[in-house]
């Protein structure tokens, strides 16, 4: 793991823990250039942040309360957003005692309220404040443009990277070098 990496990861770990504790929230997290929905924390870390046994993450998961996204070998890992959903779970569990199915709507609830103030937000934004972005799968995302998001991300190692030209089974040619892509790839990415 590069340097780098653990500075993402420890950066996103600060942050959780700021959301498990009440001193930040995911709109202000989203805010600043956290990415809420990247899978970073695995079982035994998602469980330790959001203070609840690792098998609560696995029952959550069964019932569809929060479920985690699954590496290629099927490990799960819990972004910022599930972090949050778990704390809330917990402190509607044990504080109010609500049981699961009123948790999972209340939860929904927030997220669709959530993404309604996020609408609201763009819209009263001006023309320019935000930028559009290919994903890995070719589609499009718009960006909000943020002087703080950018200041820690300046921080982040930036490589490149030459594809090969021309077709598999084809001799590389001059010709073809000059059609060459440069792709720009963070590290934490990887």
């Amino acid at each position: 793991m590069s340097r780098s990496d653990r500075q993402i990861r420890a950066l996103y770990e600060m942050c959780a823990i700021a959301i498990v504790e009440g001193r930040a929230n995911l709109d202000g997290a989203d805010e600043v250039g956290f990415d809420v929905d990247m899978p970073l924390f695995t079982v035994t870390a998602a469980a330790q942040l959001a203070q609840v046994h690792p098998q609560t993450l696995r029952q959550y998961d069964r019932q569809g309360l929060v479920i985690p996204q699954r590496t290629d070998g099927g490990a799960r890992r819990y972004s910022l957003r599930d972090i949050d959903r778990l704390t809330q779970a917990q402190h509607l569990s044990q504080d109010e005692g609500i049981n699961l199915a009123g948790i999972t709507r209340i939860l929904e609830l927030q997220e669709e309220n959530r993404e309604l103030r996020r609408q609201v937000r763009r819209l009263n934004m001006p023309a320019g404040s935000s930028v559009f972005a290919a994903d890995a799968d070719g589609g499009i995302e718009e960006i909000q443009r943020s002087r703080r998001a950018r200041m820690w991300r300046h921080q982040i190692r930036v490589r490149t990277r030459e594809l090969p030209s021309g077709i598999a089974g084809r001799e590389r040619t001059p010709e073809a070098d000059e059609k060459s892509v440069v792709l720009w790839q963070s590290d934490y990415l990887d």
